[in-house]
């Protein structure tokens, strides 16, 4: 069986370590532990490696955020995974910071990395990993925020919560989206 997780965020230096690149980051410690090397190639980073019998491709797209989907009908077509095998690994402004919320399905909520994956995958059937980010910025600077580095108070317990979501997907391509939520949604 194989399985795609895609990390969402933004490709360059001034984005790196950003709220935003939270999918990103946890796909970088999942292929640190699982000593996997990420490679340029045709709209994203990939990266893959086998636990549990199934082959686990990662991708970070270098689509930028808002065009995430082109990446993911690329690569699901490419490496023929269906749909419900694939994972979208997302920041999320409605959850406190460091909630991690798995989802068989569900609306963008308003993220444009989101909106992209649907427009152009036939909809909203695709599970995902929300990353709460927490929602502490003044009216009208909800893109500062996000694209602004945790702070030193988050960054003492990110790894933490880093390490939780690398569990996570392994958990959801290891015994399902149902399974994994019941065992680790909070």
């Amino acid at each position: 069986m194989k399985y795609l997780i895609v990390g969402l965020g933004n490709i360059g230096a001034e984005y790196e370590n950003t709220r935003h690149n939270i999918g990103f980051m946890v796909c970088d410690r999942l292929a640190a532990q699982e000593k996997a090397k990420f490679e340029t190639e045709k709209l994203a980073s990939i990266a893959n490696f086998n636990h549990r019998g199934r082959t686990i491709y990662m991708i970070k797209p270098t689509t930028y955020m808002n065009l995430s989907g082109k990446a993911v009908n690329y690569w699901l077509q490419k490496l023929k995974i269906p749909i419900e095998n694939m994972l979208v690994i997302v920041d999320d402004l409605a959850l406190p910071f460091g909630t991690l919320r798995m989802r068989p399905q569900g609306s963008s909520a308003g993220h444009n990395g989101l909106k992209n994956i649907e427009l152009l995958n036939d909809g909203i059937n695709y599970p995902r990993l929300r990353f709460g980010i927490d929602d502490h910025f003044a009216k009208g600077r909800q893109v500062e925020y996000v694209l602004a580095p945790f702070s030193i108070e988050e960054q003492k317990s990110l790894s933490l919560y880093e390490e939780k979501a690398c569990e996570m997907v392994l958990s959801f391509a290891s015994v399902g989206v149902g399974s994994t939520m019941t065992k680790f949604n909070n």
